[in-house]
């Protein structure tokens, strides 16, 4: 019985201490309306030896969401904001927590995760930490948990998903220009133009 009371008692402090969490991290973070970079993704599948490697660019804009586009080993496109998700395939389901987590991470708008996901983390001098469980059963059909890495930008991203496969992204590169190319305009406006 007394168990059930403490625990009680600090479920709500727990949220509490996450809000004040991110709201620490996000106060060193850029924030700017455009940032863009490199990043190389390193997935390992259980049967296989050797980790898949891809490398290529993103491009995040505040109000138009974010570009991924790989370009080795296999060149490829997705475009992605909080209610859609295009890839060189055609449009794709969305949970909502993923397009979510996508605009915060790279708009230093952390606070949208708490929607989404239980957090727990640490805010060093010289680094931040992220841990995020997902409360969305649909997006926990797909990953199973998510660790977020940085300091002034997000450096790394690990993902561990359902099926035992995990996945790496280390971001570097990092700039923040004041407008969009005309090609980053023209994937933008494919994501906004109705369906």
């Amino acid at each position: 019985m007394r168990l059930w009371i403490i625990l009680l008692l600090w479920l709500p402090w727990q949220g509490v201490l996450a809000v004040g969490l991110l709201a620490d991290i996000g106060a060193r973070l850029v924030k700017t309306e455009i940032t863009e970079g490199r990043f190389r993704q390193e997935k390992t599948i259980k049967v296989l030896k050797k980790p898949l490697i891809s490398t290529g660019t993103f491009t995040y804009h505040r109000k138009r969401g974010v570009i991924w586009q790989t370009l080795t080993p296999v060149p490829s496109l997705l475009l992605v904001n909080q209610t859609r998700l295009l890839t060189t395939q055609g449009e794709q389901a969305l949970p909502p927590a993923f397009g979510r987590v996508f605009t915060a991470m790279f708009g230093g708008d952390l606070q949208l995760m708490n929607e989404g996901f239980a957090i727990a983390g640490a805010n060093g001098q010289g680094a931040w930490q992220l841990q995020l469980q997902p409360k969305d059963a649909m997006l926990k059909k797909i990953i199973t948990g998510m660790q977020l890495t940085g300091d002034k930008e997000l450096q790394r991203l690990d993902i561990r998903e359902a099926n035992g496969n995990s996945t790496r992204i280390t971001f570097e590169h990092i700039t923040h220009p004041e407008a969009l190319t005309p090609a980053q305009e023209t994937d933008f406006e494919r994501l906004s133009s109705p369906r």
